[in-house]
């Protein structure tokens, strides 16, 4: 396995060059200087590592259309068909029945704008740049949505957009936008819809199904990609009327591993009392905090509650994008894609929030839709990772590829061909400063293996404990076994494989802010 991909699909003669005028001349930063160290041995690697995951499905001899949901802050078990204990998500349940429910989707940097960067472009965030929620996607980047329009694609982006806070402006890649500024409202946002701004009165669950439905029966002489993406489940949390009090009689509780913190980093226990700690104001749902009294998770059960009710507008979005492709015959060929761009904390390690590499912040919902290729019922095991989404929408639609990324095809994985797949994968966070609650992050996960080491960023020894664990025993992270001796091999075997991986992401030498420590203040009230 190549960290490194070109993912090269063999395209029809009509696609022949169009990548000319979107080739990347390098990652975004030391791909020519890594390049130029490759031995003979390693560069025939690469090349092996390009080849095209099979053949391009021409059954029906049309290239499929791609409908892409993404959602903001879902973690991983909000779905019905991951066992969530109450919520009921029947349209999504449909897609992972009819296609691929994938066990094991993570992001390479649980932040909202950077893993949606590496969605786009198949790349870490240290090579796109897109480094925190306040940086836009870089215009001179390309994305698969810039390679299919090229192509011969109609492209769309209705929704979130999330990349560069303060412009709502059309983006590369999209022949229809209809998206905001910023993180948008649940109900009445501002909307430009190509160049004009019109307020979209209603709930945004319904109003960017309204605009993807109609922009869906329209007429298409090319095959298209609509990217629709949801405000919900970011905070603030609010459920549409119908579902405001669906939870209220369900009882909620401090999850087990709230207060198990013993042997975690002190960082760990200091974010406990937050904005992103259980006792803290819980993104408005507590207004006294930091609040330690036993009566304090009524707020948290509120807080999680409509957390989970949001999702139900989404899933009933789903079923409405799929009816509608239904009826216009389109759906089965379609490549129907739903994720989410980060997980959420709900209480496990005292956390609310993301951005850690513990469990609940890394692993996202993913399912896809495609009978031309999937095996309805497919549950995929292997790791997966967001950057290898759109080399895999590309390769499925038999289109350039986007050259020297991180990203791999999946296209295999879904036709149960597994040899090969890859066995670990890096992950990364910078510390901010509008959000001093999180230290920098840098770890190795294996199917087996956690190590996580939090460096301060100026070169010296870490001034926090990191943190090892046994994911087949401890799924949970209950126990870190960082000091304990019987695993110095384990620790020095993850290290070496850490250090691997960023050499080969181009992520050394590693570029990161001074970390300055957990504070109590409040972030800025427009950022929240």
């Amino acid at each position: 396995m190549n960290a490194l991909n070109s993912n090269v699909s063999s395209g029809p003669p009509a696609f022949a060059g169009v990548n000319s005028c979107l080739r990347r001349q390098a990652s975004r930063r030391d791909f020519l200087k890594f390049s130029g160290t490759l031995t003979v041995a390693s560069a025939l690697a690469l090349v092996q590592g390009c080849k095209p995951s099979g053949p391009p499905d021409r059954s029906s001899g049309r290239r499929p259309n791609v409908v892409f949901v993404l959602t903001d802050d879902q973690r991983w078990d909000l779905l019905g068909c991951q066992g969530h204990p109450f919520l009921k998500t029947p349209n999504l349940d449909r897609l992972a029945d009819e296609g691929a429910r994938f066990a094991n989707m993570f992001v390479t940097t649980s932040l909202c704008s950077p893993s949606r960067a590496s969605f786009l472009s198949g790349l870490y965030a240290h090579s796109h740049g897109v480094v925190n929620n306040f940086t836009d996607y870089p215009a001179d980047l390309s994305s698969f949505p810039r390679v299919l329009q090229a192509a011969g694609y109609e492209t769309a982006y209705i929704g979130k957009w999330h990349m560069g806070e303060q412009s709502d402006e059309k983006r590369p890649g999209f022949d229809y936008w209809a998206s905001h500024k910023g993180q948008g409202k649940y109900y009445d946002t501002q909307f430009n819809i190509n160049g004009s701004r019109v307020v979209k009165k209603g709930y945004y669950t319904h109003r960017v199904t309204d605009m993807a439905v109609d922009w869906l029966q329209q007429k298409h002489d090319k095959p298209f990609l609509l990217i629709l993406g949801h405000k919900a489940s970011h905070t603030p949390f609010t459920p549409e009327k119908k579902y405001r009090s669906i939870y209220d009689d369900i009882e909620i509780k401090y999850p087990e591993t709230a207060f198990a913190l013993e042997g975690k980093p002190e960082w760990v226990k200091q974010r406990i009392d937050t904005w992103h700690g259980i006792y803290g104001p819980l993104y408005g749902f507590r207004k006294e905090f930091p609040d330690t009294s036993p009566e304090s998770v009524r707020h948290f059960a509120d807080f999680v509650r409509s957390y989970t009710a949001t999702i139900k507008s989404v899933d009933d979005s789903v079923g409405r994008l799929y009816q509608t492709l239904k009826q216009l015959g389109r759906l089965d060929n379609t490549l129907f894609i739903f994720a989410g761009d980060n997980g959420m904390f709900l209480g496990e390690h005292g956390m609310t929030d993301k951005r850690t590499m513990h469990e609940p912040s890394i692993r996202v919902p993913f399912l896809v839709r495609y009978p031309r290729l999937i095996k309805p019922g497919t549950v995929i095991r292997q790791m997966a990772l967001n950057i290898d989404i759109a080399p895999t929408i590309l390769d499925i639609c038999s289109a350039p590829p986007l050259e020297n990324i991180h990203g791999m095809s999946f296209k295999q994985i879904l036709q149960g061909k597994t040899k090969g797949w890859r066995k670990s994968w890096y992950y990364e966070y910078n510390y901010e400063r509008q959000f001093p609650y999180t230290p920098n992050v840098r770890g190795v996960r294996t199917d087996e293996w956690k190590y996580v080491h939090y460096p301060h960023g100026d070169g010296g020894p870490d001034r926090h404990k990191a943190e090892l664990y046994n994911l087949r025993k401890d799924p949970g992270e209950k126990r870190n076994l960082i000091d304990d001796p019987t695993y110095g091999d384990k620790v020095r075997e993850l290290k070496a494989e850490l250090k691997r991986l960023m050499e080969e992401t181009g992520a050394l030498p590693d570029k990161m802010p001074i970390d300055q420590g957990v504070k109590s203040e409040l972030p800025e009230e427009s950022i929240r």
